[in-house]
């Protein structure tokens, strides 16, 4: 019988077959569902399987999202990759190698102590015996259910495990390759969609003539119902048409946006399913002095510097797709759904992308890319998106309104706090609620009506709500959450989900609270923590940083903190942010402490996490969706400036070493706390709270003229 403490991935897919086979001598064939998408996850799963196994780092051959023969693991999300996907995958190496040295030591007439392995070579009393996982494959059937209850190695033993090993993933990609972009069969046939700018709007006309006129090279207009794609052999030719496609295309009806969706006051008045759950502490509040603040971020976008492609074929019945997708084994189900196949008849082979952090086109791109070659039997359909298509209709993360409110008794500390949320929900990934959330396939005749929608549930991180109970120490804590279900947008999933929204309130509401009972921001947060791992990355970033002896300059600039746990179960990330407002708000030097328990590839965590603090720093400081004329209408890095590379400073990260506590998901950890680091330094620097991002130079001046 399965035990409920395995890992989700492993509950899902039992047998150690599923996950390793030792075919090719020398080689170990490792599959996983979960993929690369930029997080170096194919290196750590790599370290994780070489290290249980006693063999070499280039003696494993790992097989990443591919549905036919990979174990289906969900979404590569929610930073679950090493957590679960490679602690499922510790537990099968460690279980093979115990029944290869079961089996060898019935063999040889002794005790597995007596046995070691060696490159994957078995050695007895320290000599090699002749045996090997490959010799001996045959005679070790894993077939079998892992039970989870052979202890892994201790990481007092580790070689490979805790060393920063160069990424798997790079050298293709550095030689020109290694993308899904750079897949261009000699058959290829090159695609482009016409997208609908609004849900559900109606394709009243096209002039074609001057689509094929523009294209300057022969073209094909595949139009079905509000789907048009245009194909050819030429890649340039269907550009050309597509773009003419977009100022020569008639659209009507649909649910177009108002100008100012996603505003506090919109939010605040949409119908809205409201819930209220006391998360810690109930009954009467206690008396002090109340206090309130309200917080809001604007719809975000994607932005990912590759725009999506996807790739398939459809021959005898089969259909075959490639993606750079998060989550190959779901789109593989709702593709087969959508165009009414089999599983069986359908194939999604994960090729890596340009990043995606969250839910972008990639899923919507395989599937044009599917939806063409079923009606182009036997060609290879390449499908791009352009960047306009990437702003204009790709899923937005949404728009949220924060309230936070607080009691303060006599100490200076909250007795009591609220946090109200009202947001629209955080995932429409394929499958999510019931609904395909392909964007073609709605565009197509007969399409399914989609379902109600809601947001992730707290057992699975929460979407709106994830982080918005303050790790501090809070007597009593209530949340209400209004979820707005009919949001005329595809909302879903970007980087942290609500976390970094939810952070950014608290962190800022933290800093305000020290002010007010005229005490050192990090030493009251020191204060309301009793865990004793929170407290150390607190005062590790304080020893970084010489938080102590800073003090605001002349220069305009300041230091703020920020602080998380990340979803109150992963990673503890604390940054410090120092940052001089002047025309705009500069960054002058970050630092940062994070533990993460056990990591893998030190190198790789502290890339993710850097990776986070400037993304974190992108959004509180540039990033806005603006909506006209019923539509989005940014549709260019001019129109949604990001974080440029001359605009990051000098980041100092530290990892706590604590290797004997399990791994932590680390890859979103950093985002919330960098933005209220910023935040917060923002304010000391000005002597005023913004509360209204981004905080671009519009913003700060517009609330300062309010204060």
């Amino acid at each position: 019988m399965i035990s409920n403490a395995l890992p989700l991935s492993l509950v899902n897919n039992p047998l150690l077959s599923q996950w390793l086979a030792f075919e090719r001598p020398g080689v170990v064939r490792i599959t996983t569902g979960k993929v690369e998408i930029g997080q170096g996850i194919l290196t750590a799963l790599t370290q994780i399987a070489a290290e249980e196994l006693d063999v070499e780092v280039e003696q494993i051959h790992l097989v990443s999202g591919e549905t036919d023969s990979c174990p289906a693991e969900g979404f590569s999300s929610g930073s679950y990759s090493v957590s679960v996907g490679g602690g499922s995958l510790r537990i099968v190496c460690a279980e093979a190698r115990a029944l290869f040295l079961a089996a060898l030591a019935d063999r040889l007439g002794c005790t597995t102590a007596d046995l070691a392995v060696e490159r994957g070579r078995f050695l007895h009393a320290g000599q090699d015996c002749g045996h090997d996982y490959w010799s001996m494959a045959a005679n070790v059937p894993l077939e079998r259910r892992a039970l989870g209850t052979t202890p892994a190695k201790r990481p007092a033993d580790y070689r490979i495990v805790g060393r920063s090993l160069p990424r798997v993933d790079l050298p293709a990609k550095l030689r020109g390759g290694g993308f899904i972009h750079d897949m261009a069969p000699a058959d290829c046939l090159h695609a482009r969609v016409l997208r609908q700018p609004w849900r559900d709007a109606e394709l009243v006309e096209l002039d074609e003539a001057a689509v094929h006129k523009a294209a300057g090279a022969p073209i094909d207009i595949l139009r079905i119902g509000n789907f048009a794609a245009f194909t050819s052999a030429s890649e340039i030719a269907v550009m050309r048409a597509a773009e003419t496609a977009r100022l020569k295309a008639r659209w009507a009806a649909g649910q177009q946006v108002s100008d100012n969706i996603g505003e506090a006051a919109w939010l605040k008045a949409q119908p809205s399913r409201d819930r209220t759950v006391e998360t810690r502490g109930s009954g009467q509040v206690t008396a002090g002095t109340p206090v309130k603040a309200d917080f809001w971020r604007p719809f975000l976008t994607y932005g990912s510097i590759g725009p999506s492609c996807g790739l398939a074929e459809f021959a005898d019945g089969k259909l075959k797709v490639w993606t750079h997708c998060q989550g190959p084994a779901v789109l593989h189900e709702w593709i087969a759904s959508a165009l009414g196949m089999t599983l069986s008849d359908v194939i999604v082979f994960h090729r890596q992308g340009a990043g995606a952090y969250g839910h972008n086109t990639a899923d919507d791109a395989a599937f044009d890319a599917a939806f063409i070659a079923t009606r182009l039997p036997g060609r290879t359909v390449r499908v791009m998106w352009s960047r306009e298509d990437e702003f204009e209709a790709a899923p937005v993360s949404p728009a949220m309104a924060i309230e936070l409110s607080a009691v303060i008794g006599p100490d200076g500390r909250p007795s009591d706090w609220t946090t109200e949320i009202w947001s629209p929900p955080h995932a429409q990934r394929p499958g999510m609620n019931g609904n395909s959330n392909l964007l073609a396939s709605y565009a197509l005749p007969g399409a399914v009506p989609r379902k109600p929608i809601d947001d992730v549930a707290e057992d699975r991180g929460g979407g709106a709500t994830r982080n918005a109970l303050p790790i501090y120490d809070l007597p009593r804590h209530r949340l209400i959450h209004h979820m707005l279900p009919d949001v005329p947008l595809r909302t879903s999933s970007l980087r942290g989900l609500g976390a970094w929204a939810n952070v950014y309130a608290i962190e800022c509401f933290v800093d305000e609270l020290a002010e007010a009972a005229g005490e050192d921001s990090l030493s009251y947060r020191l204060s309301m923590l009793s865990d004793p791992r929170a407290k150390r990355v607190l005062e590790t970033v304080a020893d970084m940083s010489g938080w102590f002896d800073k003090r605001n300059s002349d220069d305009g600039s300041a230091c703020g903190i920020g602080f998380a746990r990340y979803k109150n179960i992963a990673a503890y990330c604390a940054v410090i942010v120092e940052a001089t407002v002047e025309e705009t708000v500069r960054l002058k030097r970050i630092w940062c402490a994070a533990d993460a328990g056990l990591v893998i590839n030190p190198d790789g965590v502290r890339n993710q996490i850097e990776g986070a603090i400037i993304q974190g720093a992108s959004f509180v400081l540039r990033e806005s969706v603006r909506f006209e004329n019923g539509r989005v209408a940014t549709n260019s890095w001019q129109d949604y400036p990001i974080l440029r590379f001359s605009d990051v400073p000098v980041i100092d990260i530290q990892l706590v070493d604590t290797p004997n506590e399990p791994t932590l998901g680390v890859g979103e950890c950093g985002v919330g706390p960098a933005g209220a680091a910023i935040g917060n330094a923002v304010a000391r620097a000005l002597g005023v709270r913004i509360r209204k991002l981004p905080l671009t130079r519009e913003n700060i001046t517009s609330q300062l003229e309010q204060a």
